[in-house]
């Protein structure tokens, strides 16, 4: 059964509004919502980014049954991966069988914040993967060390721990990364149904995992409205390549954003009213092979979409 979930953008909402749009969306028939973990938002007139652990808390506190998870949280340089176990055991007793921690490994706007050196890709996905060991081996209770390449842990004990273990899914956009999901993560991550990205994780010893596509689009009472939400609110969708793990700071994003004009953003993400176009994006994502599908509205009007959702697209999935 696919499940299909609800994009909570911290980028531009504060927290009691992303807590408010949990509980919309689960009351709307969404399965799950899935919230950014950043230290910054991508661009300075997007306005937000609060702590997610602190989010995550007050959503536990609204809603029932919506599975919620990270969409994703980078365990290597900004957070340690000890403190990232702590904080998801946390969670996971807050929210008991609901939360699934969505690890990756990251971009320099968010975690060169304490000056460290950002390395290359390759690297990083060494880190995440040895992070993610960490995570699991505190997780196992007691005292635990860790002696690896990259993190040490001395007499360190999780002593809040949930009755079942949160699964770790592992975001990735290339090859080097879907192997390494393949073979350190208990599901895929996987920005805008790649299927050559499934392809690699599955012929890598994933296949019997879930897989998860998390797609942006933009819904509005017209095709016109739609566009001019991405446009002032994340320009930057129209955007083409692989500069945003590289790239340090909003100013750097707001120089690129300058350059998008409105009729290029058709182009790179659905901008609709039409209930059918959403639905085939939803198919598309299906017949790709993945089972968890997340969108994400860009614009200000989360609480109407939700509802175009609900009465207009969730049905046909349920």
């Amino acid at each position: 059964m696919v499940e299909i979930g609800f994009k909570l953008g911290s980028e531009v909402f504060g927290p009691q509004e992303l807590i408010n749009y949990a509980k919309h969306a689960e009351e709307a028939g969404f399965d799950f919502a899935s919230i950014s973990d950043h230290y910054h938002p991508w661009l300075s007139q997007q306005g937000n980014s609060p702590f997610v652990w602190s989010t995550l808390g007050g959503i536990s506190q609204v809603t029932e049954n919506l599975g919620l998870m990270t969409g994703v949280t980078c365990p290597t340089i900004r957070q340690h991966p000890a403190l990232v176990a702590q904080a998801v055991a946390t969670i996971a007793t807050l929210m008991p069988g609901r939360f699934i921690l969505g690890v990756g490994s990251g971009e320099n706007l968010n975690e060169h914040i304490y000056g460290d050196h950002w390395p290359p890709a390759p690297i990083r996905i060494e880190m995440l993967a040895e992070a993610v060991d960490v995570i699991r081996t505190l997780w196992q209770g007691g005292m635990q060390d860790y002696d690896g390449c990259y993190y040490h842990v001395e007499n360190a004990q999780i002593y809040t721990l949930p009755k079942k273990l949160p699964l770790i899914y592992m975001a990735a956009d290339g090859p080097i990364a879907a192997a390494t999901a393949a073979a350190n993560g208990d599901g895929l991550i996987v920005s805008g149904g790649k299927k050559e990205i499934l392809d690699i994780f599955n012929e890598n010893g994933g296949k019997d995992r879930p897989s998860y596509s998390e797609f942006s689009l933009s819904w509005a009472e017209t095709d016109e409205k739609a566009v001019d939400l991405v446009h002032k609110y994340w320009p930057l969708m129209a955007v083409k390549g692989n500069l945003s793990w590289d790239i340090p700071t909003q100013t750097h994003f707001e120089e690129l954003a300058k350059n998008v004009k409105k009729e290029d953003i058709p182009e790179s993400i659905p901008c609709s009213s039409d209930p059918q176009v959403h639905i085939d994006i939803i198919k598309e994502n299906i017949g790709a092979g993945f089972d968890r599908i997340c969108i994400q509205q860009i614009g200000n009007n989360q609480h109407e979409c939700i509802e175009f959702y609900k009465n207009e697209v969730l049905p046909e999935f349920k």
